[in-house]
């Protein structure tokens, strides 16, 4: 009878320390939303793809990447460099955007990327951040040109939080 009561009450004494540990972990995944706030940081990234250009006879493929860090404040603005590759012909670029993060830890953002001073294009971007915040997924879902042409695209974008210092963007 003792070893029952003892090995009940073990049990019950586990049982109620793991539930007080695992509570605030469930809590804190159950109401674990992204936002602006969330996403602020540092971050590192490289994108890959292609730009599909017209021709006179149809199209052409020509590969495109890049590597490059933002900053994103907690109000969702973002400025940033990148070096850039467009078949095969690099150049140094700055970017800046303006992001919408949800709460499902989804996200839009339109961007505007220069050279030298000169804006030579503007892009949507679709973004999913996971892994707390601490990465993104992200896929372009326009391109236009600064003359106005608008370019189909097949680019995705991986980005990596280099630190969630708070965020100034200048």
């Amino acid at each position: 009878m003792k070893r029952t009561i003892v090995r009940t009450a073990l049990a019950t004494i586990f049982l109620a320390t793991l539930h007080l540990c695992l509570a605030p972990a469930m809590r804190a995944q159950d109401d674990g939303g992204c936002s602006n706030a969330t996403v602020a940081g540092k971050w590192g990234y490289t994108y890959v793809g292609t730009i599909i250009l017209p021709t006179a006879t149809g199209t052409v493929t020509v590969p495109v990447a890049a590597v490059g860090r933002f900053t994103l404040d907690r109000d969702g603005n973002l400025s940033g460099t990148q070096t850039r590759s467009n078949g095969g012909v690099s150049a140094q670029e700055t970017i800046t955007a303006k992001i919408i993060v949800d709460a499902d830890c989804t996200a839009t953002g339109n961007f505007y990327v220069y050279d030298s001073g000169q804006l030579v294009r503007t892009a949507t971007l679709a973004l999913v951040f996971d892994d707390d915040s601490r990465e993104a997924r992200t896929m372009f879902e326009s391109l236009t040109l600064a003359n106005g042409h608008t370019l189909p695209v097949v680019i995705t974008v991986e980005s990596r939080k280099i630190s969630s210092a708070a965020a100034t963007v200048t």
